[in-house]
């Protein structure tokens, strides 16, 4: 019988795949779709994965090359999240290879074996004695056995050092005969032992018995619902009392945060309620930490998965419930490489394998709103906050013609000072890092501007440094202004250091903490923060947006928006509801205790306090605001009334990506009248805003279409096209399917 040809994918940004020969040896039962080769490649070996056998090749057979070695006896990606990753290419335009690549573990795309660690385990050999007479003048080897002899069921050699036994002496030992080593998995139990609950379950209120009634209903068949419920209405208790009756049901819950710094205050949270065996993935897991946690929800030893949005494509042996929390939040839009949305694809993943999916947020995504009223999402609302805790009091201050001090007015200065006498907490949010936005030449009017971007450096004083946020450009301040010569630089605007700063010197006898992506870069920075912040002693609380997404401050009763201007007149369609839903999030860390005497109160300082969308929020609240922007969306055209595709292209000289652009738009005028395509528009090409970032000069082509449909049977025909235009390699573009950024 003839060896057939493999057809694999491999991690390379081509939209095809790629033939060789079995490996030598290699029966043909063993060539099932999915498992891993070792394939050369060019001058290097890469690990391909094998999606098909065929009987002939277009590649002559003398240019044909083996693989060179076989490395799964199974595939590690269970069939349905193979399925998920063949739709996901082919949805996001992206090459089959890269999005197995994006599914698979580091370690597993480098070849390691998709089983889970060995480790060697120490033991008391049978017969062996603590007097035994060849130790009377061997202390250190006596004392080793007697540890080992205290634990029966073996000592993992990793934990040698703990325990203070030294490896010189176990050797002796097992030279001896007294002691003996097993290879065995490192998991602690394949089975979950004892009882679900660690902790009693809370009373759920009428509204939460509704929502988690509808959604247990629906376990065991797909249906996505949608929880949309205010700041501190108990959410969380909704997921955890689901999660239970999934477990108690031999099923596996996944749960799906938006920032790696949720991790450790969601674990802690579900270790504290559950004895079960929960897995934690995000990138900030070591490479070994997340293969054994992925390799431990594909045996069926994990019974909770935690993770940020890669871990969606985490296996499950038996999935029971997706959880994906803070819906709205952008963070699960990858940028880079392929540009999934994990909100998306959990919503696809949850109809392949039949599983019910809960979105929650206290403020939905207009995407989210548009399918529950579309019928396509089953609505779920918590409109009280638990606990009997009233919703946070708001009041827009105007600070037109106040004088601020490093961006604070006098009248917030007096609420601040009430608030912490009264011996609660502040949270001021302000979403710019580093000392200043910029640096200013007082005498000529110069700009810190960064020389690789159309952006300025924002001066961080702690580091003496000016840093560019788009590309990372490091350098140190000048002296002198380098237009003329002036001493007399001065910091303009106010950033989270700056605030920092001047709240300590206006509240000397209370700590101001202050958390934004500096502060907290440290590994276990952000757990110390939280942990000062959780003793309940009167603070105040600086940061940024990581301040918004999901934490509960229950002494915060003091909510201030130092600036909440930026995103009225922004340009993009979407900053009216980004600004919305971090006004509202940052807004429900005030009073979640439930005491009438911790009410909350959120002051917004702002130029426009009357404004008709801060007008909106504050009085009518989120949903009446999401109504009136869906209206205008619908108006407009715009999603989720209609569908993006974001070609974007960057060159090293100028006009380089635009005319690459403009040829692409010609082939895609070609296309349209060929396969009689309507609904289309193509905008652009056009530089982007920021049109020179990192030293390279970007452009983009907006595609627009009334219906999904034609405008991907438009893309499946032009990319192909568009790889092989002359331009092509002298710059790098790539396709964002539904961009939420047009920046």
């Amino acid at each position: 019988m003839p060896q057939p040809i493999l057809r694999l994918a491999l991690p390379s940004p081509l939209r095809r795949l790629f033939d060789y020969r079995a490996p030598a040896g290699v029966p043909h039962a063993a060539l099932l779709p999915g498992v891993r080769l070792r394939v050369p490649f060019g001058r290097r070996e890469v690990i391909g994965i094998l999606v098909e056998l065929a009987d002939s090749s277009p590649v002559p057979d003398d240019k044909l090359r083996p693989a060179l070695e076989l490395l799964d006896t199974h595939p590690p990606l269970p069939a349905t999240l193979f399925r998920l990753c063949l739709w996901t290419a082919q949805y996001y335009q992206h090459s089959l290879g890269d999005t197995l690549s994006w599914a698979l573990p580091v370690l597993l795309r480098q070849g390691e074996p998709a089983e889970a660690r060995q480790e060697r385990f120490w033991h008391l050999a049978e017969g062996a004695r603590l007097d035994d007479p060849r130790l009377a003048r061997a202390p250190r080897q006596r004392e080793a056995l007697k540890a080992i002899a205290q634990h029966a069921h073996g000592v993992a050699h990793g934990l040698l050092g703990k325990l203070q036994l030294n490896k010189e002496s176990l050797d002796l030992l097992l030279a001896k005969g007294l002691v003996r080593v097993e290879t065995r998995r490192s998991q602690v139990s394949a089975t979950h032992q004892g009882a679900w609950l660690l902790q009693p379950e809370l009373t759920l209120n009428n509204e939460q018995r509704a929502a988690f009634e509808a959604v247990r209903a629906g376990l065991g068949r797909f249906q996505p619902f949608l929880l949309a419920g205010v700041t501190g209405s108990g959410k969380t208790e909704v997921y955890l009392q689901l999660i239970h009756q999934v477990l108690q049901a031999g099923k596996q819950a996944l749960i799906l945060i938006p920032e790696i710094n949720l991790g450790p205050q969601t674990l802690a949270r579900f270790e504290k309620r559950f004895n079960a065996r929960i897995a934690l993935l995000h990138s900030n897991v070591s490479d070994r930490e997340r293969l054994d946690a992925w390799l431990a929800a594909r045996d069926g030893e994990a019974d909770i998965i935690i993770g940020t949005r890669s871990a969606l494509f985490t296996p499950l042996k038996n999935p029971g419930l997706i959880i994906l929390d803070e819906e709205h939040d952008a963070s699960y839009k990858q940028q880079e490489g392929l540009r999934y949305h994990a909100r998306d694809l959990a919503v696809v993943r949850a109809r392949q394998e039949n599983l019910p999916i809960l979105l929650g947020s206290a403020t939905p995504s207009l995407e989210s709103l548009h399918n529950a009223h579309a019928g396509r999402y089953a609505l779920l609302k918590l409109t009280q906050r638990a606990g009997g805790a009233q919703p946070p009091r708001f009041l827009r201050l105007d600070i037109k013609s106040r004088p601020l001090d490093s961006g604070i007015s006098g009248p917030l200065q007096q609420a601040m000072a009430q608030t912490l006498a009264a011996g609660q907490q502040v949270l001021v949010f302000l979403n710019r890092r580093g000392f200043a936005p910029s640096l200013l030449c007082h005498d000529c009017g110069w700009l810190s501007q960064c020389r690789r971007c159309d952006a300025r450096m924002t001066l961080h004083q702690r580091h003496n440094e000016l840093r560019c946020h788009h590309c990372g450009h490091v350098e140190r301040p000048p002296l002198n202004c380098p237009e003329c010569a002036s001493v007399d630089l001065r910091p303009v605007g106010a950033g989270t250091e700056r605030a920092e700063e001047r709240l300590g010197i206006l509240f000397p006898d209370f700590p101001v903490l202050r958390i934004d992506r500096d502060s907290t870069s440290r590994k276990g920075a952000m757990e110390q923060l939280f942990g000062t912040i959780n003793r309940g002693e009167p603070c105040l609380l600086v940061g940024t947006q990581m301040l918004a997404k999901g934490h509960h401050f229950p002494r915060v009763t003091l909510v201030a928006i130092l600036d909440a201007d930026g995103g009225l007149f922004s340009a993009d369609f979407r900053a009216s509801e980004r600004m919305a839903q971090l006004i509202v999030q940052v807004a429900g860390r005030a009073g979640r205790a439930g005491r009438a005497e911790e009410a909350g109160k959120v002051i917004i300082q702002t130029h426009l306090a009357d404004h008709p969308l801060l007008v909106q929020l504050t009085e009518q609240g989120y949903f009446a605001f999401a109504e009136q922007a869906l209206s205008e969306r619908r108006a407009a055209g715009l999603p989720p009334f209609s569908h993006l595709a974001l070609l974007r292209a960057e060159a090293h000289k100028p006009g380089q990506a635009e005319d690459f652009l403009g040829q692409a738009c010609d082939q895609a005028e070609a296309l349209l009248q060929q396969l009689g395509l309507t609904g289309i528009e193509l905008l652009g090409p056009v530089p982007a805003p920021m049109e020179r970032r990192a030293g390279r000069y970007r452009a983009q082509l907006l595609l627009q279409g009334s219906a999904r449909a034609p405008l991907h049977r438009l893309l499946h025909a032009w990319l192909p096209e568009v790889e092989l235009l002359p331009g092509s390699r002298a710059v790098r573009w790539s396709l964002d399917i539904d961009p939420i950024d047009l920046f």
